[in-house]
């Protein structure tokens, strides 16, 4: 068997890569091996490993018993989980209409569609708090409208988004499919349901998966509509201890690693859908 020559350019790509690479996974190590360290510790040898009398686990312990980590994870799953789900289902009816419909507007829509990627949060966050206010959902006791009012935006947020990535993969599907069912008696919900979603599959899991991880980061929302403490998800959890342990960096590491190793595990569970998501969107779109 003949063996492939391996050109200096690739090398070089390979080498630049995996630099690139170092500089994003070394921080989280960082972060991860300084909240096994107490304080002084880090202020004098950040960089050493905590091996032997250096290795403490009194950071994390002191997370658990300061902070609401628990809850701060239960809100965050529910208003993620929330906005993934509906993002799937409103911009995968949004898609297919779009794509498989002829109406008035048709065009108009869509190029509004894709001007909603370019407007960043914080440009509409005053009217959109405004509006959630007269709804009575904001500045409430009840926790579940409050992380309601979250998950709104983020719904509304990761709509154009999805809606421009399910078009491109649900336009290559051959339209045959769809008529072949609609003649053994499908409606256009069953054909969604039973045709397109299955065939879809790593375009849906891509748009969740990215939904549900922007909606988990988004502190900038949390900031303005998640004011009791009870109520705070994990990253505003993350953000008021910053400001009351400013200088305590063994829990502000604990902390982070917190945050960040739950969102590491869903990424490599799920990296293969997201790959062939977004590599089978950008071929068939």
């Amino acid at each position: 068997m003949k063996k492939k020559k391996v050109s200096g350019y690739t090398i070089l790509i390979y080498v630049i890569l995996s630099l690139w690479a170092l500089t994003t996974i070394y921080p989280i190590v960082w972060i991860i091996q300084n909240s096994f360290k107490v304080k002084d510790q880090i202020l004098s040898d950040s960089f050493s490993l905590p091996l032997g009398d250096s290795f403490t686990l009194s950071n994390y312990k002191t997370a658990f018993e300061r902070l609401n980590i628990f809850s701060a994870y239960r809100n965050s799953i529910v208003i993620s989980t929330t906005v993934a789900v509906v993002v799937i289902l409103l911009a995968g009816f949004a898609a297919f209409a779009l794509v498989r419909y002829s109406f008035k507007g048709k065009s108009i829509l869509q190029s509004l569609i894709v001007a909603g990627m370019m407007f960043p949060v914080f440009s509409t966050i005053i009217p959109v708090f405004r509006m959630l206010n007269n709804w009575g959902i904001v500045n409430t006791e009840n926790l579940w409208m409050s992380l309601l009012a979250v998950a709104l935006p983020q719904i509304a947020g990761n709509l154009s988004f999805a809606i421009v990535i399910l078009s491109g993969y649900i336009k290559s599907l051959p339209i045959e499919l769809e008529e072949a069912a609609y003649l053994e008696g499908c409606n256009a919900i069953q054909i969604f349901f039973k045709v397109i979603m299955p065939l879809t599959k790593p375009s849906f899991a891509t748009v969740a998966i990215f939904s549900f991880l922007w909606s988990y980061n988004d502190l900038f929302t949390q900031m303005f509509l998640l004011r009791l403490p009870e109520q705070r998800a994990i990253t505003r959890l993350l953000n008021e201890l910053t400001s009351m342990e400013g200088t305590n960096y063994g829990l502000m590491a604990a902390a982070v690693a917190l945050v960040v190793i739950p969102v590491i595990i869903v990424y490599v569970i799920l990296q293969k859908h997201i790959i062939k998501g977004m590599t089978a969107g950008a071929v068939k779109g």
